[in-house]
């Protein structure tokens, strides 16, 4: 394991959205600082699952089903209460000095990730993982050929303190017609890293040092990021440089769908059941500078206090060489 140095606290930047991040070298001591899930997900969990097999009358008919012999793995619908929806075009009205706003026009999915309600993304078969992504490839593909999109989100949210509203396994995909600051900020990071790629460089340099990472493979590097923003954070980094999702070869679609379950198994087998999000990036559609599309993995183990709320300077209390080094170990152990 690398040392951090003798210092309390570090401050590191995060080259991606250009943010200082705060690495708290003693903070993690405290064992109730890492939580697991505790609230629970549904308020009445005995209402039938509209996500389940036979109760696919509760969502509007599919857009697109995935499986084989007319049984679905993987099944994507429109939303029922969807956040972006229509498709009047990106007009602003100007209603005052500081009164601005626009249609929230867009698309609204969910992505149900399997039928079994009781399993998880890190339960899922090679497969299956890779069928996820597939999806999720396949629907920003239709999403950029919509004219005025200019972005999809595809998540997935597990467990309530991550925002997920119903137990079985499910993302969400939310395409709009503006560029959201994470993208932009991210884009601009991209830019500013001149000459190279900055997560080619990533790579590079991460494989140079070996202290951070958690899962190496021919199509994908895992990594717990030098300028981690919480505990136990993961980035998939596909090794071929590709700035749009929908573009990738599906070979590497596939790859990271296994790389995002090994590395959440991972995850379960350090902490045990904690709350998490899985975040994909890509560049906006029709965008053509540089860009590497990639996976955020962000465990939900500590809460943002008034710090972090005031400055937006997260506070990450467990130092990505010490997770890194736990999330392998459980490898060898396995």
């Amino acid at each position: 394991m690398t040392t951090v140095g003798s210092e309390m606290s570090q401050l590191r930047l995060d080259p991606l959205t250009g943010r200082w991040v705060v690495i708290s070298l003693d903070r993690g001591d405290r064992p109730s600082d890492l939580a697991r899930r505790r609230l629970p997900v549904e308020s009445d969990p005995s209402r039938p699952c509209p996500f389940c097999p036979g109760h696919e009358e509760a969502t509007p008919p599919a857009l697109e089903t995935y499986g084989p012999g007319g049984e679905w793995l993987v099944r994507v619908v429109p939303n029922r209460f969807p956040a972006f929806a229509g498709n009047e075009p990106m007009v602003v009205d100007h209603l005052g000095p500081v009164f601005t706003q626009a249609p929230a026009s867009g698309i609204h999915e969910v992505l149900v990730l399997t039928p079994d309600h009781d399993q998880s993304f890190a339960d899922l078969s090679d497969s299956h993982a890779g069928l996820v992504v597939a999806a999720i490839r396949d629907r920003l593909a239709e999403h950029a050929a919509v004219p005025g999109l200019r972005y999809t989100q595809a998540i997935v949210n597990a467990g309530r303190e991550a925002g997920a509203s119903l137990e079985h396994p499910h993302g969400q995909l939310l395409a709009m017609s503006f560029v959201p600051r994470e993208i932009s900020d991210e884009q601009a990071g991209f830019a500013r890293f001149e000459g190279s790629c900055l997560l080619c460089t990533t790579i590079e340099a991460e494989e140079a040092s070996a202290h951070r990472i958690v899962l190496s493979d021919d199509h994908n590097l895992v990594v717990c990021p030098y300028w981690s923003s919480t505990a136990y954070e993961m980035l998939v980094i596909p090794r071929t440089h590709e700035a749009h999702l929908q573009a990738t070869a599906p070979s590497d679609a596939a790859a990271v769908g296994r790389a995002v379950r090994t590395s959440l198994q991972r995850l379960r087998e350090r902490l045990g059941d904690v709350a998490y999000n899985v975040v994909f990036h890509a560049a906006p559609y029709r965008s053509e500078g540089e860009f590497h599309w990639h996976v955020h993995l962000l465990p939900k183990v500590t809460t943002q206090a008034g710090f972090e709320l005031g400055t937006g300077v997260p506070i990450n209390i467990c130092p990505p060489e010490v997770a890194a080094d736990e999330l392998r170990a459980v490898a060898a152990n396995v």
